[in-house]
């Protein structure tokens, strides 16, 4: 007997058959993180302006989302990528509009351990980039992730966003003169 669970967006759920076979399931997930995990937080938290408790639970559903579809996705397959890229930042999209209404509260990450000045300054550079990463527009900040954060070419990034290569260039441009302008503005020289 097979049936759905759904889901409590009203999406429909994989069917589910009894006695599942949940090593086959588990084993699934865990191929779809071990191959694509790293690389699905880091777009994640670029996107959404390194919060990373978002970014994990986004990368969550996304791979949720991938295990619906188990059975005609293969997690090995590096033309699975792109499709969960696209997932995520829609799933990023849908978050942005979700928490217009109301700005997320944000606790700055206090380090627990400083073990010396240069771990200091790339925590400071970094926090430097990701505010000016936040003044960007969307477009630009998921650009600049996908070539600088995931360093893929500029036709993996095409594909990965369903854009022409000329139009990845271009706007890759406008991103960068647009974060100079940012961090300058922070009093940091690029």
């Amino acid at each position: 007997m097979r049936h759905s669970t759904g889901t409590k967006d009203g999406a429909p759920d994989r069917p589910v058959a009894a006695g599942r076979d949940r090593d086959r399931d588990e084993a699934f997930i865990r191929a779809v993180y071990d191959k694509h995990g790293i690389v699905l937080l880091r777009v994640a938290t670029g996107l959404l302006r390194g919060d990373i408790h978002r970014a994990q639970d986004l990368v969550q559903e996304a791979v949720l989302r991938a295990w619906r579809h188990a059975d005609i996705l293969d997690p090995e397959a590096e033309g699975i990528r792109p499709w969960l890229v696209t997932v995520l930042r829609n799933l990023v999209i849908d978050s942005l509009r979700a928490r217009q209404a109301r700005p997320p509260e944000t606790v700055d990450t206090v380090l627990d351990e400083m073990p010396g000045p240069e771990h200091v300054e790339r925590y400071l550079t970094g926090k430097v980039v990701r505010e000016a990463l936040g003044d960007l527009s969307l477009q630009h900040r998921e650009l600049l992730v996908h070539i600088q954060y995931l360093d893929l070419s500029v036709a993996q990034t095409a594909q990965a966003l369903g854009i022409p290569s000329g139009t990845v260039k271009s706007r890759t441009h406008l991103a960068l003169k647009a974060l100079r302008q940012a961090l300058l503005k922070r009093g940091y020289t690029p």
